[in-house]
């Protein structure tokens, strides 16, 4: 670039409203940028937030794209646009082939899946519970007969014949895609495989391109409900939203981009857009910030974090303990139980898009649940919307600025704010309106802090042990409340909060994870010959096929698969217990008793760890149900770069001016500073607001900031 930078690495994170980059260069420097989604090509969006970054270094990047981009050697994309799909319903037509005497599945589902993704006292009432829309219209579910058994054996040869008639009857239908999910396949896949050569036949004689998905293939996995989601999922929203990601890796490579579309897992590993599994990606968005974090972990040494990432329309809280996010191996999406693995999440409508209204009978103020999103967006938008949002009441406050909103990119409206929340609010309740202003204020701060509450002390957890890390565009304005009265350790933030998640995407290694169900039982005083079997005959067999799919896999993305550190993993749980627990194989294979033995003593050394030494229970010897493993290659991260302190005193040049903020029922008149201005060293108490262009710091009295040494703000 004229100016002499060299990026290295371009993340993203499009969410339904907003596109947030960051740019890396070699220096570890970063550079943010925001722009609307564009669900209709997404390209667009991606191009855009990019040129809203480089403007920050004053580089023209529709100009200089094709002399920035040749230079980049990693660009990651994450983002929610496949599982909106799925919330809309507008993926394709899917056709499904399963068991016969199974065609109702969807209709009867798992009992689970009729509370699933409720709130705890709707759980404990029955007559809440209902049965979801089903994922697949009855009528393009069709059973064919035939049986493997949970040895692997075929129990009942499959009736070809009803077969053939299926895919005629599916095809007569005109699906866009038939997904094929037979009983224990993922022990014997003979009869998928079959399938799939009769559908591939009939669509050839037929003339037409009809894509066949099978179960085994893509989730080989017990839970017959979960596993079919999957592949309807995989079928009906990740894999048109393939076509997405390959628009974006088409407008990078026209402009010399060398490399593919790199895209983040679920579970937090980031592979080739090419990736077969491509439905672990389809909410990869709102896991960056934990991967963000994991990285500050190996620069800081804090391995408890309490991350909280706040945006518009939602308010997400992940736990980071030891260093490492919590895994799920199963996730609820729009009350439907999915065969994902995905790092844990908790989410709650609670955002600064969210609308402010009094609800007419009870005239108590109401937030949400709806939101009025990017577009229209709030009131002070001047974009259509007439409805009060958290924002707009924010506005009012003093504490956004007007005219910094996006760097100054959107004018703010503030006497239209004010107007909307007098008129349908204040005047109703016959109060002033920046008095209702800070009452949304410190609800919507309140409910956040409910919500963090609650993750923490349902799991018995106490924040006393953790911090807690705020980003994402809003969380800094929201922070000293939703932090106030919960004795955290520390609470921080970080310069580049806005696009944190964007960082996180970046600071990860590509790694594929694969999963196999198995049936391992293992006694206790199992005699070692036992043992040996149990592990040469269903572990090792296991991991060897996981293994050949992670090859084949790298191979075919052009990954070097010789530079891939591969680690197996056991699901292991006590006999007859309903959960079990993940545990990373401290041998490759279980060549002998002695093997399967450090193997059932990692299990108990997490177990101890998780629980307590006296829930141990050996006697009721192990179950392994279920296996796993990871093949991670390395992949250039950002530079964390650590500066020197300085003073406590900001220099003059970081202080803006001054403006009033309204605050417990009274103006102030209060300090604005210049986050870019801010140096490690640097401390400034409250009533202060820090501002940067994608992103307000708001310090209320009675709390302090102060920057370290990693640029980090922290709130005492």
């Amino acid at each position: 670039m004229k100016n002499g930078r060299r990026v290295q690495i371009i993340a993203s994170d499009a969410g339904g409203t907003m596109t947030d980059m960051i740019v890396v260069d070699t220096d570890g420097n970063f550079s943010i940028g925001k722009a609307a989604t564009t669900p209709q090509d997404q390209s667009v969006g991606v191009w855009e937030s990019l040129a809203d970054a480089f403007e920050h270094w004053d580089v023209e990047f529709t100009k200089e794209a094709a002399a920035i981009l040749p230079a980049v050697e990693a660009v990651v994309y994450s983002g929610t646009s496949m599982m909106n799909a799925l919330l809309t319903a507008t993926g394709r037509r899917v056709g499904v082939i399963t068991q016969r005497g199974d065609e109702d599945i969807f209709i009867h589902e798992r009992s689970r899946q009729t509370w699933a993704g409720y709130a705890y006292q709707d759980v404990l009432h029955h007559v809440a519970h209902h049965h979801n829309p089903p994922l697949v219209p009855r009528r393009l579910v069709k059973g064919v007969t035939g049986r493997i058994d949970m040895f692997s054996m075929e129990a009942i040869p499959l009736y070809e014949h009803e077969v053939v008639q299926a895919v005629a009857e599916l095809l007569d239908e005109g699906v866009d895609a038939i997904a094929v999910c037979l009983w224990y396949s993922y022990l014997n896949p003979a009869h998928e495989l079959r399938v799939a050569e009769i559908a591939a036949e009939a669509i050839r004689k037929r003339g037409c391109s009809v894509p066949v998905y099978l179960s085994h293939q893509l989730c080989p996995i017990t839970r017959e409900q979960p596993r079919l989601n999957t592949l309807v999922l995989h079928a009906f929203a990740a894999e048109p939203g393939r076509n997405q990601l390959f628009g974006i890796e088409r407008k990078l490579q026209n402009s010399g981009y060398r490399y593919p579309l790199q895209i983040v897992l679920a579970h937090g590993g980031v592979t080739n857009i090419r990736y077969p599994r491509i439905h672990e990606a389809c909410f990869s968005g709102p896991i960056g910030g934990l991967l963000g974090a994991r990285y500050l972990e190996q620069k800081l040494g804090i391995g408890n974090w309490v991350c909280s990432d706040m945006g518009g329309t939602s308010f997400d809280v992940g736990l980071l303990m030891g260093g490492e996010p919590v895994m799920l191996r199963e996730v609820v999406i729009n009350r439907r139980i999915f065969n994902i693995p995905t790092l844990l999440m908790d989410t709650i409508g609670a955002g600064t898009g969210m609308y402010v209204t009094i609800e007419p009978i009870t005239r108590r103020v109401t937030i949400g649940p709806g939101s009025a999103g990017a577009d229209p967006g709030p009131v002070s938008y001047e974009m259509g919307n007439e409805v009060p949002t958290v924002m707009d009441c924010c506005l009012i406050l003093g504490i956004l600025n007007p005219d910094n909103y996006l760097g100054g990119k959107i004018k703010l409206n503030k006497e239209k704010a004010v107007k909307a929340i007098k008129e349908q609010c204040a005047d109703v309740l016959n109060v002033d309106p920046y008095y209702l202003a800070e009452g949304v204020y410190k609800l919507i701060n309140s409910t956040m802090k409910e919500h963090i509450r609650a993750v923490l002390y349902a799991r018995g957890f106490s924040p006393a042990d953790y911090c807690l890390l705020c980003y994402g565009g809003a969380g800094p304005m929201h922070v000293a409340g939703y932090t106030e009265g919960l004795p955290f350790k520390g609470v921080a933030t970080v310069p580049y909060a806005a696009a944190f998640s964007s960082f996180g995407c970046a600071a990860v290694d590509i790694s594929h994870r694969y999963q196999k169900s198995t049936t391992v039982t293992i006694p206790h005083a199992a005699d070692d010959g036992w043992k040996l079997m149990m592990g040469q005959g269903m572990l090792n067999p296991g991991w060897d096929e996981l293994e050949k799919l992670a090859e084949a896999d790298f191979k075919a993305e052009g990954l070097p698969w010789e530079q891939a550190t591969v680690r197996p993993i056991a699901y292991v749980r006590y006999g007859s217990q309903m959960d079990d627990i993940e545990v990373a194989s401290p041998v490759s294979r279980i060549n002998s008793a002695e093997d399967m033995d450090k193997l059932i003593a990692a299990f108990e050394d997490v177990y101890e760890s998780v629980y307590a030494g006296v829930a141990k229970h050996p006697q009721a010897g192990y179950q392994i149900f279920e296996l796993g493993l990871t093949a991670t290659i390395p992949k250039v991260k950002p530079k964390l770069v650590q500066r020197p302190l300085g003073g406590k005193e900001p220099s003059p040049e970081a202080f803006k001016g001054e403006r009033e903020v309204y605050h417990e029922g009274r103006w102030h008149v209060t300090p604005i500073l210049d986050m870019d201005r801010f140096r490690p060293g640097n401390e400034i108490e409250g009533i202060a607001v820090i501002e940067a262009p994608s992103t307000t710091f708001f310090v209320p009295p009675g709390r302090r900031v102060h920057m370290d040494e990693w640029s980090m703000l922290w709130l005492t």
